[in-house]
């Protein structure tokens, strides 16, 4: 990324879920979330997609922030770790790190923790990078 942009615009999924970007630089992307009593599955803590969607968006974002105007990404694959269940109340945090990137690939992986330091799940993913004719609105 040739210039700062600032935190992006939260998606509608973002204000949905109800998780927020509150750092997003060169190589960097955090997202965090409080989970609330929606965000539990039927055993009361919180479901394992919510997880996902946080992971996904951090080193989606990560990646996001590294790549020139000229250049979009999707997720390819994710594979998530599951390590600590949480309940209501606790607040999570999301972090992506760019392993290796290559022309149309790159290799990523991210932590999800609690706000106590709790190791909550980890992932690895790849991403597809493209060049794209007309830019997606990025602000």
């Amino acid at each position: 990324m040739s210039e700062d942009r600032g935190l992006p615009r939260p998606t509608e999924l973002a204000k949905t879920i109800g998780f927020e970007i509150t750092e997003f630089s060169e190589g960097s992307c955090v997202v965090e979330c409080t989970i609330r009593e929606d965000h539990l599955n039927m055993g009361g803590v919180a479901h394992g997609g919510i997880h996902a969607t946080l992971l996904d968006s951090a080193m989606g974002g990560t990646l996001v922030s590294t790549l020139a105007k000229k250049e979009w990404c999707a997720t390819a694959q994710i594979d998530i770790s599951y390590l600590n269940a949480v309940g209501a109340g606790t607040h999570l945090i999301a972090t992506g790190e760019v392993i290796r990137r290559g022309r149309s690939l790159a290799h990523m992986e991210g932590q999800l923790t609690a706000d106590d330091g709790t190791l909550v799940a980890t992932a690895k993913g790849i991403w597809a990078i493209w060049v794209v004719r007309t830019s997606p609105k990025r602000e």
